[in-house]
């Protein structure tokens, strides 16, 4: 369903698709030359905080010897390129928690129109292999998550977050007369009806209790990300909703606040790659804190995962030290 498998902004048609906040690339207005500055050294870094860093960087497996990055001209982005690969592993993110039967009973209940969905198929739209039996037949393994199938798993969460039934749901913040304005709502444009606003809050998608309807909740509401500066409870957007829906299965499967907590940074670093990978530099060479040892709390609080905030903390840091990034190479969007 995700023609764009790097989160671009598309709605279920190809259509554009925005939430409120206008959405840029981590360098934000007027920071261009900035981010993409590449000086031939480090310069005006200490190197000894970055060296100290690295020498506790990951041990390689099997033995108790960490990785060592020794900085050159030639090598100067070797340190992303290794945080880049903790953060958004080439192997993928192995998650506790799986999708059961949750998107067949989005067909079921027309927030996902076959026929509608197959079009897209016919137009060149295909779900990864992975995926290809999950309109049809219950998915009990755990979701492994990879740069491949990040998008289509957007989708496929998204229409979980807006369609699932729960009670804590009418005091969100999409209740009102702008419901059907959202990118989250007017963006989902591949069920049975004509607005995606219809959906919203309507079906029994994932069985739930009331604590764990309240923990998801919970987490949604101190969890953020970086194209919109609202919570996941505020779902206005594709990824909100995406990760509201990610939420809601964790929890009914049994998982706890810490647990909720890890899976949201995991599939957030996916889909706002370029945004997690500056935070990672941020912590590892600002705070001395390897990405295996962040909290996950703290990382998917306002600070570090609204846009505004991110904005104040990670990139104001990351101007004042371009040589450790190289040119950006993503940008945060809504949309499937």
């Amino acid at each position: 369903m995700n023609r764009f498998p790097d989160s671009s902004a598309r709605d279920a048609a190809g259509a554009p698709a925005r939430c409120a906040e206008r959405h840029e690339t981590p360098n934000g207005r007027g920071s261009q030359a900035s981010w993409q500055s590449r000086r031939a050294l480090l310069g005006s870094l200490a190197l000894a905080p970055l060296w100290s860093w690295s020498r506790r960087a990951e041990a390689d497996p099997g033995t108790d010897t960490p990785k060592v990055i020794e900085f050159s001209p030639d090598n100067r982005h070797l340190l992303y390129d290794e945080i880049t690969s903790k953060v958004v592993p080439h192997t993928g993110y192995e998650s506790r928690i799986a999708l059961r039967d949750s998107i067949v009973r989005l067909v079921r209940h027309g927030v996902i129109d076959l026929g509608k969905y197959f079009a897209l198929q016919r137009d060149g739209e295909r779900m990864p292999g992975d995926l290809s039996h999950v309109l049809d037949e219950p998915s009990d393994g755990p979701i492994r998550l990879t740069r491949e199938n990040a998008g289509a798993y957007v989708n496929l969460l998204w229409a979980v977050g807006l369609a699932n039934h729960m009670v804590g749901n009418f005091s969100s913040p999409l209740m009102g007369a702008s419901l059907p304005t959202f990118a989250s709502t007017a963006g989902w444009t591949v069920g049975d009806r004509d607005e995606g606003g219809d959906y919203f809050n309507k079906f029994p998608i994932v069985d739930m209790t009331r604590s764990q309807e309240a923990l998801a909740i919970r987490v949604a509401k101190s969890t953020f990300r970086p194209c919109c500066d609202n919570s996941t409870f505020y779902q206005d957007c594709n990824h909100g909703s995406a990760l509201y829906g990610l939420l809601q299965l964790g929890a009914s499967q049994g998982l706890q606040a810490a647990d909720l907590y890890r899976e949201a940074l995991a599939f957030n670093s996916f889909w706002f790659e370029q945004y997690y990978v500056s935070t990672a530099l941020y912590f590892a060479v600002s705070r001395g804190v390897a990405w295996r040892d962040v909290d996950p709390r703290e990382v998917m609080g306002r600070e570090y995962s609204s846009l505004s905030q991110w904005r104040e903390t990670v990139q104001a840091w990351v101007e004042r030290n371009p040589d450790l990034i190289p040119q950006s190479r993503g940008e945060a969007k809504c949309g499937a």
